[in-house]
């Protein structure tokens, strides 16, 4: 069996992203069966590797085809011109992250990776090079022109999925509807199923207004939207219960009962998770045809260039996207194999013979 091509898009020069994409590969037994190539810049690899005193064999190639298994291979993506500036926001660092991207996408596309993770990108320095989304998730969701997709922040205790994601919090209730509640619950409870082999998910949706809206004395969502949703998701045979005011819900321990929450927008759901899992939490893109995660954090410009970044999250993402994309293979073996029932006619008459 070959060996998966995982691309790792380098994001924003200047931040933390080449230091954790480093330590991570630095351990050999990451990279034992993998093809691992980053797209990026040799120049920039070269500057990280010397500043950290990082002796990591590594080679450039040209295409990806060209990648070897165990070995850390860097595709050129950007000028030679490019430049560090540690933990400042560029305009080249902005250009440098989405043509690494542009050229990683491209590549999924085509076939010649198996899937990606992306290190983390500044979402304002980007626009400036023609990136015309609020982050990863938009942008890969019009890449792969799909149906409806779904961000999840997840580690192994909590997954968390957002029904808006980056759009202000103005808007927010204006954005939401039964309808999208209901699209984002079929995606979370596909994901689920697919992605992480749960057999019959249970999902906690929270309210969006304090009190769940105090039966409208604090806004009328809950009454309009989220509590009919949940009611048509129950016909589709979705087990999502709720809603539950967030914090009382995260304060008493309550998500520990569910295999996953589908929170009203960004904050609401990312600010409890990050402080339960900011060391090792994922961020996955689902509803895609593709894989894609990514770590949790951002490019944390505060601590970059000091060595004290801490891996384990970006090293948590490149797991996790081996792991979804295995799942999805099993998952699609079953299916393709399943036995024809209608072919076997009354299971009784067999069953009979072979008690």
């Amino acid at each position: 069996m070959s060996r998966l091509r995982i691309g790792i898009t380098h994001g924003d020069i200047n931040g933390v992203g080449y230091e954790v994409i480093l330590k991570t590969l630095s351990d050999a037994r990451v990279i034992s069966n993998i093809t691992p190539i980053i797209y990026g810049s040799p120049k920039v690899l070269a500057y990280y590797k010397k500043a950290f005193n990082n002796n990591i064999p590594s080679v450039t190639i040209s295409t990806a085809e060209e990648a070897k298994p165990r070995v850390i291979s860097i595709l050129n993506c950007n000028s030679e011109e490019i430049r560090v500036e540690i933990g400042k926001s560029t305009e080249m660092a902005g250009l440098a992250a989405y043509q690494a991207l542009e050229k990683a996408v491209a590549d999924l596309k085509n076939g010649k990776i198996d899937m990606i993770v992306t290190a983390p990108i500044n979402k304002k320095n980007i626009q400036a090079a023609g990136f015309n989304f609020p982050g990863h998730t938009e942008y890969l969701a019009q890449e792969f022109s799909n149906d409806g997709h779904l961000m999840i922040l997840m580690n192994s205790v909590i997954k968390i999925g957002v029904v808006t994601g980056h759009v202000p919090i103005s808007e927010v209730s204006s954005r939401i509807s039964k309808e999208l509640i209901l699209e984002k619950l079929k995606i979370f409870n596909d994901s689920l199923k697919n992605d992480f082999l749960i057999r019959k998910p249970k999902i906690a949706v929270l309210s969006l207004n304090p009190h769940c809206g105090d039966e409208g004395v604090i806004g009328d969502d809950e009454i309009n939207k989220i509590i009919p949703a949940l009611n048509e998701a129950k016909e589709k045979d979705i087990l999502a219960f709720g809603p539950y005011s967030a914090d009382g819900f995260f304060g008493s321990m309550e998500f520990l009962k569910f295999d996953a929450v589908l929170a009203m927008y960004h904050d609401q759901g990312l600010a409890p998770f990050k402080v339960i899992a900011f060391e090792d939490g994922v961020n996955f893109t689902a509803g895609l045809p593709i894989v894609r995660t990514s770590p949790a954090h951002g490019t944390a410009y505060d601590i970059a260039g000091e060595g004290n970044a801490n891996e384990q999250s970006f090293r948590s993402a490149l797991y996790t996207a081996i792991d979804i994309y295995n799942n999805r293979n099993f998952q699609y073996d079953i299916e393709k194999n399943k036995l024809n029932l209608d072919e076997l006619g009354d299971l009784s008459e067999i069953n009979k013979y072979g008690e």
